[in-house]
């Protein structure tokens, strides 16, 4: 019998094929809790239940696999590996289930029953098991046989790139730095794809060639001058001119464990966020330093709206690693999103005390404080991360549009749009920056041929924003342009069917045409999707509700704004 593989958000595909006992309603209780628990990707939820309906049917093979799928997710890799060793006793095929066994083996040091689980068919996949078979043969001891099977793996069709990329790694960490640094380098071919980890690695390898100038170059070409925490600290150590040691990978379990976070970082953009999270977990668990695992796996938590374990995971990077202050803005993001706004204040208040000179750490401030609408603490975050940048660069763009945004809130409309034109100097023709300013200039009534450009421009480079749409056709309801309005803001409505913005202005351009009828059906439209608990600064419902009592000419006239017309340039 094989156990087909599922990602933990589908065990409720598995419990809805599963017999459900009909002697206990208790038992049918648990099965329907840890389907909710799964849709909700509540994995603590899932396998506190997976674990009380296998206590009534312990032979069940899909309880069994998704809650080993559960464990692993909560990085509960021990508990996971007892629950698949009934699996494998029953003689299934589960991949999570090997996962499970094959990396609690490494970790107790087992490679022979590694190496025999692998011979039997009882594995990961092709890329997996072949990187696995091959550092597990380095962990036996046996380096030329490790090589065979590196050079194996490279063979296959389109997984030349990782095997290599461990070959280096392998020989490095057996002290062969001059075979490792051929493969970085290319030796006469192409050099290894940069990743930010295999970077590091050459960089450190060079240092132990005492080739430090290089290996500062190495940096330089991969990652400019702006560096994060890590790479500035590696940087530092190699122009002091002493060696830096080779301290990515130590040995053949923090090589396994490699194995399994570059599979899940090249499985990031096709393969589901519970999917990848299995991946890092592995990696965490085999070499708990792998900072980046860690880090991967709490983004992957965050994705997946599990913001209290990927707060928990976050906290698990050490104070003194160079990422501390990476994964604490992180561990902010997640106290946001789960609504402890105060709590994540404290702790980016706290790392601008202890990493003052750090920009991102102020960027990230102020982005709180704009998503919490206190615009002006956003404005004096903003200001501290622009004074600590050392050089103007491209990637200060973002900072100079939120920054723009936060004074055109607050009403400081000049400081704004000087940030605004600076962020497009910054980075030429960005849609969401031309978008912005082109719908200001719009709103204020200046400028509108200039906004108008800009929307066009927008639009071009982003045809399916609807945001962007809406703009283009507001500026054109604005200039008075009302046959050419309507296109864009019907296609507006077509991308954002239940934004509340979007439909108001279709009811205007619809009014401006006429279409009277059609126009308080928009307006209808509108104020049912205006959120009233939290009404969005940009929607004003008792002004649509005066449109619908009154129609839009006299509100117009009531507001003394200008009748409908081609609208006046004071620019």
């Amino acid at each position: 019998m094989t156990i087909r593989f599922l990602k933990a958000g589908a065990v409720t595909a598995t419990l809805a094929a599963t017999a459900i006992p009909a002697t206990a309603t208790e038992d049918v209780g648990a099965y329907l809790a840890a389907r909710q628990a799964s849709y909700a990707n509540d994995f603590s939820a899932a396998a506190r239940y997976l674990s009380e309906a296998i206590t009534r049917d312990s032979s069940n093979p899909a309880l069994l696999e998704n809650a080993v799928i559960a464990y692993m997710a909560l990085g509960d890799i021990d508990r996971a590996a007892t629950v698949a060793q009934k699996i494998d006793a029953e003689g299934l095929q589960s991949q999570v289930a090997f996962m499970a066994l094959i990396v609690e083996d490494i970790e107790a040091g087992n490679y022979d029953a590694v190496l025999e689980r692998l011979e039997a068919g009882r594995g990961i996949g092709q890329l997996a098991d072949g990187l696995t078979r091959a550092w597990v043969q380095l962990g036996r001891g046996d380096v030329d046989a490790a090589l065979v099977a590196f050079d194996a793996v490279a063979e296959e069709r389109g997984l030349r790139s990782f095997a290599l990329y461990h070959k280096a790694l392998a020989l490095a960490s057996v002290g062969d730095f001059e075979a490792a640094e051929a493969i970085f380098s290319g030796n006469g071919e192409a050099p290894l794809q940069r990743t930010r980890r295999g970077t590091i690695a050459w960089a450190e390898v060079l240092s132990q060639l005492e080739r430090n100038d290089e290996a500062v170059a190495v940096l330089d070409d991969a990652f400019g001058t702006t560096l994060d925490p890590e790479i500035a600290a590696l940087r530092a150590e190699l122009e002091s001119g002493l060696p830096v040691p080779f301290r990515l990978i130590t040995g053949a379990k923090e090589g396994l464990a490699e194995v399994y976070y570059s599979i899940g970082q090249a499985l990031l953009n096709d393969a589901s966020e519970d999917y990848v999270l299995l991946y890092a977990r592995m990696a965490e668990y085999l070499h708990p330093g792998h900072v980046d695992a860690i880090i991967m796996a709490a983004e992957l938590l965050e994705s997946l709206e599990r913001y209290e374990l990927a707060v928990e995971t976050y906290k698990r990077v050490p104070r003194d690693h160079p990422s501390f202050a990476a994964a604490e803005m992180g561990r902010a993001e997640s106290l946001r999103r789960a609504e402890k706004t105060d709590a994540a204040i404290e702790v980016l208040a706290q790392l601008r005390e202890t990493n003052p000179d750090l920009p991102l750490v102020h960027v990230a401030a102020g982005d709180l404080y704009r998503q919490t609408e206190d615009f002006a603490a956003a404005v004096a975050a903003y200001d501290a991360a622009l004074e600590r940048y050392t050089a103007l660069e491209s990637d200060q763009w973002f900072v100079r549009y939120a920054r723009a945004i936060s004074h055109e809130r607050q009403g400081n409309w000049q400081e704004a749009e000087a940030d605004f034109r600076k962020a497009l100097e910054l980075n030429p023709g960005h849609p969401q920056v031309l978008n912005y300013l082109g719908y200001s200039l719009v709103e204020k009534q200046i400028k509108l041929d200039e906004a108008l450009a800009m929307i066009e421009e927008a639009v071009e480079r982003q045809p399916d924003s609807g945001y962007i749409v809406d703009s283009l056709g507001w500026v054109l309801y604005r200039l008075g342009r009302y046959d050419e309005a309507i296109g864009h803001m019907e296609r507006a409505a077509e991308l954002m069917p239940v934004d509340p913005v979007v439909n108001d202005h279709l009811g205007d351009v619809l009014w401006a045409v006429g279409r009277k009828t059609e126009a308080r059906f928009q307006w209808k439209r509108a104020l049912s999707f205006v959120d009233e608990d939290d009404p969005s600064p940009d929607i004003d419902p008792d002004r649509i509700r005066r449109k619908l009592e009154v129609g839009l000419d006299e509100v117009l006239a009531e507001e003394g704004a200008p009748p409908l017309k081609v609208a006046d340039d004071d620019g």
